[in-house]
């Protein structure tokens, strides 16, 4: 049976835009490093496995909604030359919608992390 050459090239460039938000967006190799350090930490703590699929769920709503915010930013980018205070609303809107992934991501990790390092230190 042949491939679809449609879906094939979807494929490549869904990872083309993949690698592009990697190799020029600093904040989602952030995101990135950080996503690698909860799951090394959900690994030494031993969190169960429904723990470590939220760990999941919460690092891959950052990240998309990180490469949201990217093709977002290059849209306005392309469409408005100068300073407009629509533009400027997208953009923050896009950032904002970043911020409440993150923050409810740290909120999230307080509630799964924090019984294993009261644990480690004794405190409980």
């Amino acid at each position: 049976m042949p491939y679809n050459k449609s879906i094939i090239y979807s494929f490549i460039h869904a990872f083309e835009g993949i690698f592009y938000a990697l190799r020029d967006n600093q904040n989602l190799r952030i995101h990135f490093i950080v996503a690698f350090l909860v799951v090394f930490a959900g690994i030494f703590f031993g969190v169960n496995g429904f723990e470590m699929g939220i760990i999941g769920i919460m690092i891959l709503l950052v990240i998309t909604a990180e490469m949201i915010n990217t093709a977002i930013e290059e849209m306005v980018n392309l469409i408005v030359s100068e300073h407009r205070q629509q533009a400027k609303i997208a953009k923050d809107v896009a950032a904002g919608m970043v911020l409440v992934a993150v923050g409810g991501s740290v909120v999230a990790g307080i509630f799964i992390f924090a019984p294993y390092v009261i644990n480690l230190f004794g405190l409980g």
